[in-house]
């Protein structure tokens, strides 16, 4: 499924294919208000779901400020790399921000795709010092909690992108659940209950964009229904 939206940029006004209008200040659709009596139907031009992304993020005024995480392993294969440096890049040109680990493997691929894109990357360390960051994150968080740092990046995160999997990732999946979490998995990810598995960085990032406005994500790369 293509999603297309009206965007009026001179209202600020974003509307989904059934004419209802994007509150910005809670992510949610609902029928536009009356002006004198009469309805205010959908105008402007129409626009793609990463158009209507990079609207909300870079020209609405009311952005997402709750980054994308992105989570892996540190011991990961070519296809994971390209794959992470790849999600993490588009996150950042659609002027999202992204959460990691921090460290190495996915962690440090999917950092530097956001420099490479001008993008924030936040590394969030289970060390209490931040030495062992990678050089691409802007921000470092040096927790000193350890692995339960896992729990802190799923419960940080507005939804989480897996690539690849390990225990580690594993454990971030599962909070990420638990937390009520959107979970896009690909190139490995765990076969977990609600994770909704994809085979392209194009479709990961959909799955993003969908998630943050409030859409339906259509079908996967298959043309499986996503849950």
């Amino acid at each position: 499924m293509h999603l297309t939206f009206k965007l009026d940029r001179e209202g600020n006004a974003l509307y989904d294919a059934r004419g209802l209008r994007l509150d910005l200040a809670t992510r949610t659709w609902a029928a536009p208000a009356a002006v004198d009596g009469a309805p205010v139907g959908p105008a402007g031009e129409t626009v793609d779901l990463a158009t209507a992304m990079r609207w909300l993020q870079r020209e609405s005024r009311r952005p997402l400020r709750v980054p994308i995480g992105v989570i892996g392993p540190r011991q990961a294969t070519v296809a994971q790399l390209v794959a992470a440096e790849r999600v993490g890049a588009g996150l950042a040109d659609l002027g999202l921000f992204v959460v990691c680990g921090g460290h190495q493997g996915v962690m440090q691929a999917v950092a530097e795709g956001v420099k490479r894109a001008g993008g924030i990357a936040i590394g969030v360390l289970p060390e209490g010092t931040p030495d062992t960051a990678n050089d691409y994150v802007r921000i470092i968080l040096a927790t000193g909690l350890g692995e339960a740092r896992n729990a802190v990046i799923a419960r940080a995160a507005f939804c989480l992108v897996a690539i690849g999997d390990s225990l580690g990732t594993l454990t971030e999946v599962a909070f990420g659940r638990q937390f009520g979490k959107v979970v896009i998995g690909m190139e490995g990810a765990a076969k977990v209950d609600g994770v909704r598995h994809v085979a392209t960085t194009d479709a990961a990032l959909a799955a993003v964009s969908a998630c943050v406005l409030g859409v339906e994500s259509g079908a996967d790369d298959a043309g499986h229904a996503l849950p």
